[in-house]
């Protein structure tokens, strides 16, 4: 089946002929009835299910990623003592289930007994570790026809397993298999399975390699498919991975790529269908929402560190060509907030933009979930049209930043919960290098630092030594940046790691939050 066969799938354009103005919030967490209106490409697939809402790589959080009208499913797979293939990012037990060590040392009967869904909610409490073969029969949603798959590698020696079961179960199932060696990419293709090259990013010869062997793709990072390279004609499927920012989405979809695996696949089926319905429109997102910067000082204020008050403002944007009345709304995902004076409706006209200043105030312990701008576009009839609305949000960031001083400068760990010991880092700038170590491990036993600088993370013992950025010193905004480390909890039984950080981004997961900023001196 190829990318852009199949039957229409639900989106999140509405076509209605009610005047009474829904609550955007509302729709958020229950979208209402809708007409098919739009499919892939881009096929949308929710990454490792819908990770914001379910714990990750679980069938809850499978058939969560359906049941929110995602075209498919993300998952990775990696092996157990005997070699039977479960759903597991890592190669470790602690992050995702409540045991501890390596996965590919358990047996199936130990693995059966953890829990891989209470770290996430009570609600999910008792999940177990899924089965390849069980996702294999993962039924549809909404739609009638089976959910796609792209199943990712995430170690070696699993290809010809993987391309035996696809083939027994059945050929009208859409599957791709993605796999960052080119062995397994091979392998796969050699017994007739569609495969995907991952490539950490676009460059010729990954895209020769798949073009000389006939493979299916080549998956990128989020914005991999841009720049001149994907300009030219390369006689293969276009995927990006961990793709959720708004803009990223909107270029996404009017390129089209073939698939977009997405941890917001909600918001990216809002997008496609944005793009479906403005087709002449070249603009930006019509949805800008501000960073909110966590400012020190204010943790004591309001209990819990990762919060803040802030006065700010959002844009809205027209792209539709016709005047549209805008509802808005904060929709909460995690913590408490107040909001203050914004516009609950406005009216846009043809091309028109416009500001809206709010105030919020509030936040969470932890970071991640943060708060979404839900903007509600609402249309009447009209020459050729029908009254019809479309639900579109962007996240309000919150986000911490330090400065690369030569002068060494202390960084709080989070306290995310009222139990967690203070802890710090220090951080300093000397020339080129950048110099993380850990000052006070708030009772962590054994320390081993973890740094994300620029999309790159690097993990060692008490402190580590890292390059910046050749142009560090002309990036004003910044470079992405948190730091963190991880130890030992003494006399836990089983033996327990426990990680502090600084900000989001630790650790590189979807939920996990932004990471924060390390800024030149002279930008601070």
């Amino acid at each position: 089946m190829a990318a852009g066969d199949g039957k229409p799938h639900r989106i999140w354009a509405v076509v209605s002929e009610s005047n009474d103005p829904p609550d955007p919030r509302a729709e958020a967490a229950a979208p209402p009835a809708e007409e098919p209106a739009a499919t892939g490409p881009p096929w949308i697939l929710g990454f490792r299910g819908l990770p914001l809402e379910a714990p990750e790589n679980t069938l809850a959080g499978l058939h969560r990623a359906v049941e929110a009208g995602a075209d498919g499913v993300h998952y990775e797979l990696r092996a157990c003592d005997t070699g039977e293939p479960l759903l597991m990012a890592d190669a470790t037990l602690e992050r995702t289930t409540d045991g501890a060590g390596l996965l590919g040392d358990a047996t199936l009967p130990q693995l059966f007994a953890l829990d891989a869904g209470g770290w996430f909610e009570k609600t999910f409490v008792g999940e177990p570790i899924p089965l390849f073969d069980e996702v294999l029969e993962l039924a549809a949603g909404a739609s009638s026809d089976a959910p796609l798959h792209c199943i990712q590698l995430a170690e070696p020696g699993l290809a010809g397993m993987v391309a035996r079961r696809l083939v027994e179960s059945g050929p009208a199932r859409f599957a791709r298999v993605a796999s960052s060696r080119r062995e397994d990419c091979l392998e796969l293709r050699d017994a007739g399975v569609e495969s995907l090259f991952l490539a950490p990013w676009l460059d010729r010869d990954a895209l020769c390699f798949v073009r000389d062997e006939c493979l299916a793709g080549l998956v990128t990072p989020a914005g991999g498919w841009s720049g001149a390279l994907a300009r030219e004609s390369w006689p293969c499927e276009r995927w990006e991975l961990g793709v959720e920012e708004p803009d990223d989405l909107l270029r996404a979809c009017r390129a089209p790529l073939a698939g977009v695996i997405s941890a917001e696949p909600r918001r990216a089926r809002a997008v496609r269908a944005l793009v479906a319905l403005t087709p002449a429109d070249e603009g930006p997102f019509p949805v800008s929402a501000p960073e909110l910067a966590i400012q020190p000082g204010f943790e004591a204020e309001c209990g819990g560190e990762w919060r803040g008050r802030w006065t700010c403002a959002a844009r809205l944007r027209n792209p539709f060509p016709h005047a549209v009345e805008v509802r808005c709304q904060v929709f909460v995902r995690r913590g408490a907030f107040e909001v203050g004076c914004l516009p609950a409706e406005v009216r846009l006209g043809r091309g028109e933009e416009r500001e809206l200043p709010f105030d919020l105030a509030g936040g969470s312990w932890s970071p991640g979930g943060d708060p979404l701008l839900a903007a509600l576009f609402r249309w009447g009839p009209g020459p050729g049209r029908r009254a019809g609305k479309l639900l579109l949000d962007a996240p309000l960031v919150r986000r911490r930043s330090v400065v690369a001083d030569p002068i060494t400068r202390r960084v709080p760990m989070l306290r995310e919960s009222p139990v967690q010991s203070a802890a710090s880092m220090t951080v300093r700038r000397r020339g080129r290098e950048l110099a993380v170590a850990v000052e006070n491990a708030g009772g962590l036993l054994d320390a081993e630092s973890v740094v994300f600088l620029d999309g790159v993370v690097r993990r060692g013992g008490a402190g580590l030594r890292l390059r910046l950025p050749v142009d560090f010193d002309r990036r004003r905004g910044g470079v992405p940046f948190t730091c963190g480390f991880v130890g030992r909890v003494g006399g836990s039984s089983p033996p327990r790691r426990e990680l502090r950080r600084w900000a989001g981004g630790l650790p590189v997961v979807p939920g996990s939050g932004a990471p924060g900023s390390l800024l030149p001196l002279e930008g601070a």
